[in-house]
């Protein structure tokens, strides 16, 4: 049972395309993201059960890149010719269909995935949808994960501090539901962004510590602690249930 339990795992997260340094970003983003939109859900009170999900989402939002991986991780520049443009959009519609399936994941938490890329104003993809007609969770999403890419370092660039991500932002709020776009902003400003700035941080330096002969078990580490630390639970053979890991909230309430 534990040798399927694995191999449908490593299903889900695409690891059949993905190096052990693509999993590891993928991963951290995960982390960064779910624990931002919990927060901003907790921000705009939202309920417990909403919240946890916020979690959840933020963590998987990306897995579908991992399928497309060599367009996108470890990068020596930010330029994606048209043709590779085309195939990065199809990350969510990827990620959403290989979660739904897996199985056993709401459908709040698919949406978000799947819409996550939905811009308030309808410039966004994969659907063009417009202001409400996007799914609250996918427009949390939206917010977080702007917010975190901005944060953490990538081969291409070094990471923007806080204050200048969020006049990024701004410059580009019409992508953005204005009254989540604001409750982020209490977000920013509150106690509790302290623990997310320490985790990008640490992130932020062990990307800065790679290097280009960097050993190969080194490497696989983050995939390691994915197996052991992401815990799916067989619940009538049939669904199972994605718990967020204690190790990977930063914040706690």
């Amino acid at each position: 049972m534990q040798q399927d339990l694995d191999e449908r795992l490593w299903s889900v997260f695409g690891a059949e395309n993905a190096t052990g340094n693509d999993m590891v970003d993928a991963i951290n983003h995960g982390i960064l993201v779910g624990n931002l939109a919990e927060l901003l859900a907790i921000e705009l009170g939202c309920g417990d059960a909403f919240c946890e999900e916020m979690m959840k989402a933020g963590i998987l939002h990306d897995i579908g890149k991992l399928q497309i991986g060599r367009f996108l991780y470890g990068r020596d520049d930010a330029i994606l010719q048209v043709e590779e443009m085309k195939y990065v959009r199809m990350h969510p519609k990827l990620g959403h269909e290989r979660l739904k399936i897996f199985g056993g994941f709401s459908e709040l938490l698919l949406e978000a995935v799947l819409y996550h890329h939905e811009n308030y104003d309808g410039t966004g993809y994969p659907d063009n949808l417009r202001g409400e007609k996007i799914p609250p969770a996918a427009r949390i999403l939206r917010i977080c994960d702007v917010y975190a890419a901005l944060i953490s370092k990538r081969p291409y660039r070094e990471a923007f501090d806080s204050e200048t991500a969020v006049e990024m932002m701004i410059d580009e709020a019409r992508h953005f539901d204005m009254r989540m776009f604001l409750a982020f902003l209490s977000v920013v400003h509150s106690d509790e962004i302290m623990e997310i700035w320490r985790f990008t941080d640490s992130v932020n330096a062990q990307i800065k510590r790679r290097g280009k002969e960097e050993d190969i078990t080194e490497r696989c580490l983050g995939i390691d602690e994915l197996r052991t630390q992401i815990a799916l639970m067989e619940k009538d053979r049939k669904k199972w249930e994605f718990r967020v890991p204690d190790a990977y909230r930063l914040v706690g309430f």
